[in-house]
């Protein structure tokens, strides 16, 4: 490879830098063990299964912080309401 690599004309080295810039722009080739195999007739297809992904439990309150604010304030106006009507039954005697 040393002979070789001296050897080489300077147009050989244009053409391989060449090459090299063309092949950053392209996916690199992978040579595999495997030898791809493609049906000459019918379907191509992948099968691809759908797994489940668990993630985890969100804790939901049972009643929301505005919920518990509306029923407080029912709460008191009914009390006021109360404390009203007491109020007038107790001038009214």
């Amino acid at each position: 490879m040393v002979v070789r690599a001296a050897c080489r004309s300077e147009k050989q080295s244009e053409e391989e830098d060449a090459n090299a810039s063309n092949q950053e722009d392209t996916m690199p080739e992978v040579k595999s063990i495997f030898r791809e195999v493609l049906p000459k007739t019918g379907q191509l297809s992948m099968e691809d299964v759908p797994t489940m992904v668990l993630c985890k439990p969100k804790l939901l309150p049972l009643k929301s912080v505005t919920l518990e604010k509306l029923e407080k304030m029912q709460m008191e106006a009914q009390e006021a309401v109360k404390q009203q009507e007491l109020a007038m039954k107790e001038q009214l005697q």
